[in-house]
């Protein structure tokens, strides 16, 4: 039987310590991806057994409110019944069939009715693959090799993109990767995010060499750090001038922070858009889309090849046509906006009223909470946080029962499925962590 609430001191991992143990002899690191592993605040993971709603349910039995939400799209909450029975449905006709189907174009439909940079999607099976595409085909249009990443933001783990990366690579510690010959990365230029003189001189260096500028709207994998005014909107102005496209990494924030992701908050119209996560409402799936006369280049309509037998899978399609009909319905974002500003001003009042210096970063149903004196712009000031406080911090609120990423470095997620009483549970968590991890 699951506990109703977890207090301090009262927290049991036996099971999934043992699991652990387990798992180090099958898997590298014990997991399949290296966040997971809780390197960045020690001990061992926490596995899990089962989820519902707003709620975590370990293998030991404790109940966690989720703020990791499979790292974005349980937006709507765990086992969401209209997504569990449209995949439950889907799932009656076939599992895959490697060849069209409706509800590919649907989904396609969707995206583009809600994103109106997007006139044609292309799914794949991962944010990856979307990213690594993106690119290729921001190469074949542009016929330059060149690209621009900034320092902290994370794109996947495609070889030309593991330089300066955030994520699972700044809570491992890892400045770059074994196993990426230093030639794959001789085109990957790097700038510190919100820094648009460096991408500009960049571009008076390569003025004829760049083919795309890719960009995080909101840098969300070296925790959440926005955008400064006036950033975006000079990348944009840049790849104009010099024929390069701009490409925004919207596999994090895409309908997460509004229902046409960033580029609607902002107003600014990217070349290429890539995204993942939501849009396949829990299931694998990523996508990459943009203007019209870009998409037609990939194949089979074009020469820029890319392929994937999974790709558009009739249950992930599911999945994210029946998560993106839901959030399609009125007030959803406002409900969301509401939800995180409630939580914002409980924290920030918590914040004061221990003394606590951080900085605590919200967007939309996005937050996170950096141990650091000073406020964090990029890469290089988020790496100058307190992650030893981060550390103690997490698992008081895994005490209190309250799931947080295990990494100072990534960002938390606000679901629908969080009722205020919740929300108010969390601030009591907080205020109660932030005690103890001084």
């Amino acid at each position: 039987m699951s506990k109703q609430s977890n207090i301090a001191g009262d927290l049991t991992l036996s099971r999934s310590h043992e699991l652990y143990e387990e798992a180090q002899q099958l898997l590298p690191g014990g997991v399949n991806s290296p966040v997971r592993a809780f390197r960045g605040v020690g001990g061992n993971p926490v596995f899990i057994d089962h989820a519902s709603g707003p709620y975590l349910y370990d293998v030991d039995g404790n109940r966690y409110l989720d703020y990791v939400q499979s790292w974005g799209p349980m937006i709507l909450g765990h086992t969401f019944p209209p997504v569990l029975e449209a995949v439950i449905e889907a799932s009656r006709n076939g599992f895959s069939f490697g060849a069209p189907t409706q509800a590919e174009s649907e989904l396609a439909r969707l995206v583009c009715e809600c994103v109106p940079s997007v006139q044609m999607l292309r799914c794949v099976n991962s944010g990856t693959e979307a990213t690594m595409s993106a690119l290729r085909l921001a190469r074949a249009y542009t016929g330059r090799s060149k690209i621009i990443k900034f320092s902290g933001c994370y794109h996947g783990h495609a070889d030309m993109l593991l330089v300066q990366a955030g994520s699972g690579v700044a809570t491992m510690g890892l400045p770059d990767s074994p196993g990426v010959p230093a030639e794959t990365t001789s085109n990957t230029l790097t700038a510190e995010y919100n820094d648009a003189q460096a991408v500009e001189q960049l571009f008076r260096t390569y003025p004829n060499e760049i083919a795309a500028v890719i960009v995080e709207p909101i840098a969300a994998n070296m925790g959440l750090v926005p955008p400064e005014t006036g950033f975006l909107e000079r990348l944009r102005e840049l790849t104009t001038h010099y024929g390069a496209l701009l490409i925004f990494d919207e596999v994090m924030t895409g309908f997460r922070v509004a229902l046409g992701g960033m580029q609607e908050r902002t107003a600014i119209t990217p070349d290429l858009t890539c995204f993942g996560k939501i849009i396949g409402g829990g299931l694998p799936v990523g996508a990459y889309g943009g203007r019209r006369d870009i998409m037609q280049l990939v194949a089979p309509l074009g020469p820029m090849y890319q392929a994937g037998t999974l790709s558009g899978n009739p249950l992930a399609m599911a999945a994210g046509i029946a998560t993106l009909r839901e959030l399609l319905k009125p007030g959803q974002y406002e409900r969301l906006e509401q939800k995180g500003r409630f939580l914002e001003e409980g924290m920030r009042r918590a914040l004061k009223d221990s003394g606590t210096i951080a900085q605590l970063r919200r967007v939309g149903a996005m937050f996170c909470l950096y141990f650091n004196t000073e406020p964090v712009k990029n890469y290089a000031i988020a790496k100058r946080s307190d992650t030893a406080r981060f550390a103690r911090y997490f698992w008081s609120m895994l005490q209190h029962g309250i799931y947080l990423p295990p990494s100072q470095f990534e960002a938390c997620f606000i679901s629908l499925a969080l009722e205020d009483t919740m929300l108010q549970e969390t601030i009591t968590a907080f205020e109660a962590a932030l005690r103890q991890s001084a």
